[in-house]
């Protein structure tokens, strides 16, 4: 043939590219008639890899759709026999994370594909160990081939070379990129301009420079400055100012919702508030920032001076009956607080209240009662529960077994092997146990309760849930 007089013996790579154009079993002839052997073509089953980036727009880079329609016509172009489009969007630059990735390099070991067609060689990886997995699978013959949109890569040396030091070069820009992206973000700081999105009560200034600095928000800025003044001179507690900027003065954050309590606390725990800010958090390294300040330092210091006072650790107490009892009114959960009053006899008498919590429902109106009411309306309700709901008899047989073997350890009495249950009214045992049992044994007496018990005007109701 034409095209095969023209080859000369040391083309074989070249060979190996016209193999498409011709005959099976066709025989090459070099420059002086020599007969090359015959050529073998083989049919390439090309898997379609598109990736892109999800960390960024990755604008240098086409769009995964793009990348497909290029391959596509490149594939009818050369007649290439594409068996799969697989794509993924995923960050190349860690080993062994990407899914579609790590299923083509399985399906390649199956003999699913030998091929693979991709836009470019860093479409397949920015690390060195899924690199490497690809030029082992050439290596061993099992993948014969990677297209790309100008190159294409066999189990030849210099074009497994160049495939790796293609892969280098991505996984160095990857490198690079994170060195140069952090030693801006540091640049910015120290010119006095704030990183990322702005601070609740501030705006990001949209400018073609990229030297723009926050500007103050006018429309929820005095709310925020309002929040450390009602802290610092007001002694306001958190959640107070969760409600007054909820119910009172409608607050809303920039995407449109409520401002939650912990959103509060992250602005009141914020120095950027009076111009000042830390960069990473926890650094220690401190910047003046070129922004508007919306308070003064001595504000924010009462402010949190303030709240440090507020957040006194006081001791963790588990109460008998919260987190079992729901609250009639609102549908709050029941809290509980200890009382102490002072008697003329010089003592002091301790009572422990239960009421609502009034998370749901600020303004809540529902009664306190006493933990000796609240258990004097238990009592009335344990003849409407089914005891076996309640899982008392295996807790009773599990205390007689207790006080027989407290019975013999220790006071030496021996005690008959009874086999049978006891027989004990199990009512009984649940009243002894509300009147006169520790606050665990309380909680895993009504914890094994189905049934909802709610609280409203000092009354306790059962309602099936």
């Amino acid at each position: 043939m034409f095209i095969a007089s023209l080859l000369g013996n040391n083309n074989y790579n070249y060979m190996n590219q016209v193999a498409t154009i011709l005959e099976p079993n066709a025989t090459i002839q070099g420059q002086n008639g020599a007969n090359l052997g015959v050529l073998s073509q083989e049919t390439l089953k090309y898997c379609l890899y598109a990736r892109k980036s999800t960390e960024s727009e990755e604008r240098q880079v086409l769009s995964i759709d793009s990348q497909i329609k290029e391959m596509l016509d490149l594939a009818t172009r050369e007649n290439l026999n594409i068996t799969e489009i697989r794509r993924e969007s995923h960050s190349a630059k860690e080993v062994g994370q990407r899914q579609v990735f790590n299923e083509l390099v399985a399906d390649i070991k199956l003999g699913k594909f030998n091929a693979i067609l991709t836009w470019a060689p860093d479409r397949i990886s920015r690390n060195a160990g899924d690199l490497g997995a690809i030029v082992d699978l050439i290596d061993q013959g099992i993948l014969k081939e990677i297209r790309t949109f100008s190159q294409r890569f066999t189990n030849n040396p210099n074009e497994k070379f160049l495939l790796m030091i293609l892969g280098s070069q991505a996984k160095l820009e990857n490198d690079n990129r994170g060195v140069n992206v952090k030693r801006g973000l540091r640049t910015r700081c120290e010119m006095g301009l704030w990183v990322g999105p702005a601070p609740l009560g501030y705006l990001n200034q949209n400018r073609m420079d990229k030297k723009c600095q926050v500007i103050v928000d006018p429309l929820r800025a005095p709310a925020i400055k309002q929040i450390f003044e009602k802290v610092a001179y007001e002694k306001y507690s958190g959640r107070k100012l969760y409600h007054w900027l909820k119910h009172e003065l409608n607050f809303y954050t920039r995407g449109n919702k409520s401002i939650t309590l912990s959103g509060i606390y992250r602005i009141l725990d914020n120095t950027f508030y009076y111009g000042v800010f830390e960069r990473p958090k926890g650094s220690g390294n401190w910047y003046q920032g070129k922004h508007k300040p919306l308070i003064t330092q001595d504000l924010f210091e009462k402010a949190k001076a303030q709240l440090k006072r507020d957040n006194i650790q006081r001791e963790s107490k588990e109460f008998a009956f919260t987190k079992l009892i729901t609250c009639g009114c609102c549908g709050s959960g029941i809290s509980a607080e200890d009382k102490y009053k002072p008697l003329k006899d010089g003592t002091t008498a301790h009572y422990i209240y239960y009421g609502c919590s009034r998370a749901r429902d600020r303004f809540c109106k529902n009664k306190y009662i006493r933990e000796e009411e609240l258990i004097a309306e238990l009592l009335k309700i344990i003849d409407k529960v089914d005891m076996n709901e309640l899982g008392i008899l295996t807790r009773m047989e599990m205390e007689v077994e207790r006080l027989n073997k407290f019975q013999n350890m220790v006071l030496g009495e021996k005690q008959p092997n009874k086999k049978h249950k006891p027989a004990v009214d199990m009512r009984v045992y649940a009243r002894y146990v509300l009147k006169e049992g520790s606050s665990v044994e309380k909680r895993e007496l009504l914890a094994n309760l189905r049934s909802k018990i709610i609280l409203k005007d000092k009354k306790l109701l059962l309602i099936n849930s």
